[in-house]
């Protein structure tokens, strides 16, 4: 598992932009974290709605990534849904990200993003299709 890992981490993406976190890949369960600062808020100073949607949409895809990559297939979502229901301006959220349908063309994950007194603050969940991983070359 370690070794896919290393793949995902060494392609830069937009977690990286945003300081984003991937801490615990365990089976059907992906947790992380993200900074709440100049790089996540949105103009009021809070964080910003789709900076959760890109925790969410992570926290999920990577897990889908773990479950299927070892057969050569790829994860990709294809829906993600979120209720903003709390607001913050700084520290940090925390996802977790738990597998709700694991199908062979299709994952569900219900990811809650929780700020550091474990208060929810965003609740999402997102559909992952599982593809043929494109061949390089």
């Amino acid at each position: 598992m370690q070794e896919k890992a290393d793949d995902l981490r060494s392609v830069p993406t937009i977690a990286d932009a945003i300081g984003l976190e991937v801490l615990e890949v365990n089976g059907e369960r992906v947790k992380g974290r993200m900074p709440v600062d100049h790089r996540t808020h949105q103009p009021y100073g809070l964080l910003h709605g789709g900076a959760s949607v890109v925790l969410a949409e992570t926290l999920g895809s990577v897990g889908s990534h773990f479950l299927v990559a070892d057969q050569g297939k790829a994860a990709v979502g294809v829906e993600v849904n979120a209720n903003h229901v709390r607001g913050v301006r700084s520290g940090w959220v925390y996802g977790e990200a738990n597998l709700v349908h694991k199908g062979g063309k299709m994952h569900v994950w219900s990811i809650d993003i929780r700020d550091e007194k474990e208060r929810l603050v965003c609740t999402s969940r997102l559909t992952v299709m599982i593809i043929n991983q494109a061949k390089e070359g």
